[in-house]
């Protein structure tokens, strides 16, 4: 790289400008990797979910949801952003200061596991005293045993070397994305394989710890990068604790925002009508992931460049990335709108038909992606504590409408209260946007067509359905 600048230098481009042509060929590229990495994992992700599903019952995917839900929650309670210090810290390719990381994040995930044993022995007792409800998801005979399994996967997890973060950090993803599509495919692997002799829970715990200890190997072995040893450097660690605690904050709210609605729901309905919840979201969710992993690895080290060399430039670059988020999240919102209930007829058996009205409810929560990608703007500031306003605002929404939601309309009434709380960030962000000059009103309502055009392509795919497959 530094030999394509200096050339470019002297044939008479700016050094600045030399960086420019660099960044936008680096983010061209982490984004087709990025994206690439999630189509094919989300292939791979969607067909095995609807293998599986014709071959366990509802119920399990509601104990699994609970199960992943506690391992996330842990881990994002105990977030000290060490991806976003590497990124962003001036020191985020030393040796010394990678390796205090590393030693950080094992030590973090043994704690996590510990505590895992612990929540999961607090749900016996709870359950033996009486204190949940017998028809609740709680009440299920293999969640402890669950829990405390699907989260070695935090102990795992917390040996990843840190050559990932250096890749994020140089917006250098290709082998990063190879990673991800080889666990996917041993989570997947395992999942059958388990399943031929026994189709139990048990199946999709396997898969989780399969990805887990796939991605860990290879990220050890395939990623260019300081090789990591345990090492312990006391300015390094309170650098990265300093940054972390507003990160630490951010997602513990973050926890209680985007795990919220299965929390909640899980005591107010059975495993079966959580399971179904969890197979209609998945769609929603993972165009959210694939969306927000693009925003995470390719606009946030952007930004971050963007910000240590040419600040006035931040806005121009911001709107850049929302022209490409914008469109895919507002079609692919209105589509899922008016076409959910077909497409859960086309993949699913009669057991799973419900789960169609859900999906088009919870598609709605699209909208809100493109207002997200601001947030990588203030971490890139240096201004991570704006995140945890955004989220506050919607946490306390989120657990105040969802029991109103369920207790005057039902199931109806709860799943559109957890949506509707998605919608309370959006003006927040609005307002910090005009604050540091990253709003531009004409182009956020431009925009906007994409929605009708999702809803017309959404209602067409539907008609085509009910010829093809007979009405939902």
């Amino acid at each position: 790289m530094k030999s394509q600048l200096e050339e470019f230098h002297l044939i008479g481009g700016s050094m600045s400008e030399a960086m420019q042509i660099s960044l936008r060929h680096r983010v061209l590229r982490a984004g087709w990797w990025t994206l690439t990495s999630y189509v094919v994992n989300l292939a791979i992700r969607f067909g095995s979910n609807i293998l599986i599903a014709r071959l366990l019952a509802p119920e399990m995917f509601g104990v699994m949801t609970i199960a992943i839900t506690v391992s996330i929650g842990l881990a994002m309670f105990s977030d000290l952003g060490l991806k976003q210090n590497i990124i962003h810290s001036t020191r985020g390719h030393e040796a010394r200061f990678l390796n205090t990381a590393w030693t950080i994040q094992i030590l973090r995930g043994i704690l996590l596991w510990f505590i895992a044993i612990c929540v999961a022995a607090f749900i016996v007792l709870a359950n033996w005293f009486g204190q949940l409800s017998p028809n609740s998801v709680y009440a299920a005979a293999s969640l402890p045993k669950v829990i405390v399994a699907s989260s070695l996967s935090a102990v795992i997890a917390g040996f990843e070397s840190t050559k990932l973060f250096e890749a994020s950090r140089g917006l250098l993803l290709g082998r990063v994305t190879v990673i991800e599509i080889l666990a996917q495919i041993a989570s997947v692997l395992c999942m059958i394989g388990w399943a031929i002799f026994d189709r139990s829970i048990w199946v999709l715990v396997s898969g989780g710890l399969a990805s887990s200890f796939a991605r860990m190997v290879l990220s050890h072995t395939i990623v260019p990068g300081v090789a990591n040893r345990l090492q312990w450097d006391k300015k390094a660690a309170h650098e990265l604790v300093h940054y972390g605690k507003w990160i630490f904050l951010s997602s513990i709210l973050g926890f209680l925002v985007s795990s919220g609605d299965r929390l909640l729901l899980a005591g107010l309905v059975s495993a079966t009508v959580l399971g179904l919840y969890s197979i209609a979201a998945l769609i929603p969710v993972s165009i959210d992931v694939i969306l927000n992993k693009v925003m995470a690895d390719v606009s946030f080290p952007a930004f971050s460049e963007i910000v240590r060399q040419r600040r006035h430039d931040l806005k121009q670059t911001y709107y850049r990335f929302f022209g490409i988020i914008a469109p895919a999240s507002y079609f692919l919102s209105g589509f899922l709108l008016t076409s959910g209930k077909s497409i859960v007829h086309i993949l699913y058996d009669a057991r799973y038909l419900q789960a169609g009205w859900m999906l088009e409810i919870q598609s709605v929560v699209l909208m809100t992606v493109p207002s997200r990608l601001a947030v990588q703007c203030y971490l890139a500031l240096g201004l991570p504590k704006l995140t945890s306003h955004i989220i506050l605002g919607r946490l306390v929404v989120l657990y105040a409408a969802t029991p109103v939601g369920s207790y005057f309309f039902g199931l109806e009434g709860a799943i559109s209260a957890i949506v509707f709380s998605q919608f309370i960030s959006t003006p927040i962000i609005y307002f910090y946007n005009l604050k540091h000059q990253l709003f531009d009103l004409r182009k956020e309502m431009q925009m906007l067509i994409f929605i009708f055009a999702g809803l017309f392509a959404g209602k067409l795919f539907e008609w085509a359905a009910q010829l093809v497959f007979g009405p939902a």
